[in-house]
């Protein structure tokens, strides 16, 4: 399996609360739900529907997962969605137990066994480790050189400050442009492999 992170990122490289005023307002920020006016359904629907279909986990940090959590289950219709309330879900968080989950499959990680069980699951047979979101969770893959693709969709809007899924240890890691389109409302979805 390989790891897959999708991101609506801005021009400035934050990756914080996109989709809604409250769902990320550490360190002040207040922008937001930011990026939902950027969305293409036609563009970047179509490319996450796709990549869904070739993902068999989906991996996520505590905040996204329980943002995600309240509010996938009370979707239906679409194939994203059957695809994201169905898949075996892993959660990295040193908090939650059992009895806070509620979308199922979920299997809870704690974050001393993070790099074990991702190697794990990079072992198995199958399609993406899908990942959205999270941006502490991600820094700490890129960190340790554990992202095999990026999908990320560029908004063009500059947040002046917030979380960035960049690591500052200061490694280069050199990416592959695989493919690029262009939404209706200006985003620009590009798709990143690993150069290895």
């Amino acid at each position: 399996m390989k790891t897959l992170i999708t991101e609506f990122i801005s021009l400035d490289g934050v990756v914080q609360a996109p989709g809604a005023p409250d769902e990320d307002t550490d360190g002040g920020f207040k922008h937001g739900g930011w990026s939902t006016k950027y969305f293409d359904p036609e563009v970047m629907g179509g490319t996450y529907d796709e990549l869904a279909k070739s993902s068999d986990a989906l991996l996520q940090g505590r905040r996204t997962y329980q943002v995600s959590a309240a509010a996938w289950p009370k979707r239906s219709g679409d194939d994203f969605t059957e695809w994201i309330n169905s898949t075996q879900k892993y959660v990295v968080s040193d908090t939650l137990t059992e009895d806070d989950i509620s979308w199922h499959p979920t299997t809870i990680i704690r974050s001393a066994d993070l790099m074990t069980k991702l190697n794990e699951l990079r072992e198995h047979p199958g399609g993406y480790i899908y990942l959205y979101g999270s941006p502490t969770l991600v820094r700490s893959m890129m960190a340790q050189d554990l992202v095999d693709e990026l999908l990320l969709t560029i908004e063009p809007i500059v947040l002046g400050g917030g979380k960035t899924i960049w690591s500052d240890n200061g490694q280069a890691l050199e990416w592959e442009l695989v493919s690029t389109a262009k939404a209706k409302t200006g985003a620009q979805v590009c798709r990143y492999a690993r150069a290895r």
